[in-house]
């Protein structure tokens, strides 16, 4: 065809289009990361070496637990109770608004019961974490997690993403990305939320977003509906016969256009169909817990009956891990106690103490603890002094990033062990500090991928989960 028989056919309006077409494609090219260019982001060779855990179950508790009501205490808080903060000790610390008009920070002792439990004799807080208490010798606790956020919006995104900043990839998603998924009909990445007496901070799907990789590696949300994942029920009138023939010919539509324009997302979008295609039949056997024996369901408490509660996702969660589910991330919110921390602190924990112990024993009992990663922990934890006004039966505490306690079990950390030291005010670390990205290496290392070798170009950058920092793998943690 010659140039002038071409314009003759072609429309303005066509070739107009068809050139920002081509000129949007050369500019989102520039944009991709190396190896996502002109195909879908190309999965690296992992792992390293030999994994001692195929999968993690994350228990966060979004809002800031108390270490010091739950983990951290000293029996020196009692003589401190009422006493000022030291300056010493506060070390002209960055406070948040919330508490920055207070002239007086008073230290204010738990006003709960500690025992030692376990046979290394650990402190714990047995009035609100009895379940806990009796698997402490299956669990170690990290004394000396920290973080530079104080604010819960860059913490828990820290914490998930390994930066402050928005649009990075989630901890979920890079293990979707570097390791795939152990099932062929459910997600590698699956989250869950459940919520305290109070809710607390909203959580955003960013926290389980894919970030700058393909979409197809986000997290999944399950809800507690009649419809685990949204918009996966085929409307009335339609056939598992006349979906699969839907979608073969939608994918069809996708190649062709993929081959026009190149763009990573559509290879995304066929994969997405067709894993929801699968989850039709996965999801509603999955999340139906009343074959479950009568001893299951009464170990994990007397809300694992109720949907949605965090009790009922941690039965779900271990039936996850079973079907092959790489990384499950249960967030419970209401843990934000700037005013009467007693009572919700309490609360909460009546809500995930039980549920909580019971995965970890189920776990071990179906002998799955040994490559299952648990974790429980939140973003920061809480000050020592009081916000607020303190009264003899209730009191608030701040955020606090310097310090904080987490637990592990399984998937190749050691059992019964208690890491890091803060001093007596719970304040300042003074032995072997754990920052959030040496966790997240940590983490990394015990699913056979060494963290400085995993990354993938972004804007310059060799991006990795654990940022740009130098971190190390907390080796002493590991068995």
């Amino acid at each position: 065809m010659n140039p002038e028989t071409y314009f003759e056919q072609e429309s303005r309006r066509n070739f107009l289009g068809r050139s920002c077409s081509l000129l949007g494609g050369a500019a989102l090219s520039s944009l991709l990361p190396q190896g996502v260019q002109g195909a879908a982001a190309p999965r690296p060779i992992l792992p390293h070496f030999a994994p001692k855990a195929k999968r993690v179950i994350y228990l966060f508790m979004a809002g800031g637990p108390s270490h010091i009501d739950l983990f951290d205490y000293k029996p020196k808080m009692r003589e401190l109770h009422g006493t000022e903060l030291p300056d010493s000790i506060r070390n002209g610390q960055r406070i948040t608004g919330m508490t920055s008009g207070q002239s007086e920070f008073p230290c204010v002792a738990p006003m709960f019961n500690f025992e030692q439990v376990g046979e290394r004799r650990t402190w714990m807080n047995t009035d609100v974490l009895p379940h806990t208490a009796k698997i402490a010798d299956k669990i170690s606790i990290i004394r000396s997690m920290n973080t530079e956020a104080i604010n819960h919006d860059p913490a828990i995104t820290y914490i998930n993403t390994g930066t402050q900043q928005f649009g990075h990839p989630s901890m979920g998603s890079w293990l979707a990305y570097g390791l795939g998924s152990l099932s062929d009909n459910l997600p590698a990445y699956v989250t869950m939320i459940s919520v305290g007496k109070k809710p607390g901070q909203a959580l955003y799907a960013r926290l389980w977003g894919s970030g700058f990789l393909p979409s197809k590696y986000q997290g999944v949300q399950f809800r507690s509906g009649e419809d685990a994942v949204l918009y996966l029920n085929d409307p009335k009138g339609m056939d598992r016969k006349l979906r699969r023939k839907m979608l073969d010919g939608l994918g069809d539509l996708n190649r062709q256009r993929f081959q026009t324009v190149r763009d990573p997302e559509i290879e995304s979008r066929i994969s997405q169909y067709e894993m929801a295609f699968r989850m039709q039949a996965s999801v509603p056997d999955l999340m139906d817990t009343s074959e479950e024996p009568d001893y299951v369901l009464d170990s994990y408490g007397p809300q694992a009956r109720e949907k949605g509660s965090f009790a009922a996702n941690c039965l779900v969660a271990r039936r996850m891990a079973e079907r092959g589910v790489r990384f499950i991330q249960l967030f419970h919110r209401g843990w934000d106690q700037h005013n009467n921390l007693p009572k919700d602190l309490a609360h909460n924990c009546e809500s995930v103490d039980q549920p909580a112990a019971a995965l970890v024993k189920d776990l071990e009992d179906r002998g799955m603890l040994e490559d299952t990663m648990v974790v429980f922990g939140g973003e920061f934890g809480r000050t020592i002094y009081s916000q607020g006004k303190l009264t003899p039966d209730n009191h608030g505490r701040d955020h606090h990033g310097r310090c904080f306690s987490s637990w592990v079990a399984g998937g190749g950390f050691k059992p019964g062990m208690d890491y890091g030291e803060t001093d007596d005010y719970a304040y300042n670390i003074i032995k072997d500090p754990v920052h959030i990205n040496d966790f997240n290496a940590t983490v990394l290392h015990n699913l056979g991928i060494n963290h400085e070798r995993f990354s993938v170009k972004h804007l310059g950058l060799d991006t990795r989960l654990t940022g740009v920092e130098k971190r190390k793998v907390v080796t002493d943690l590991l068995v």
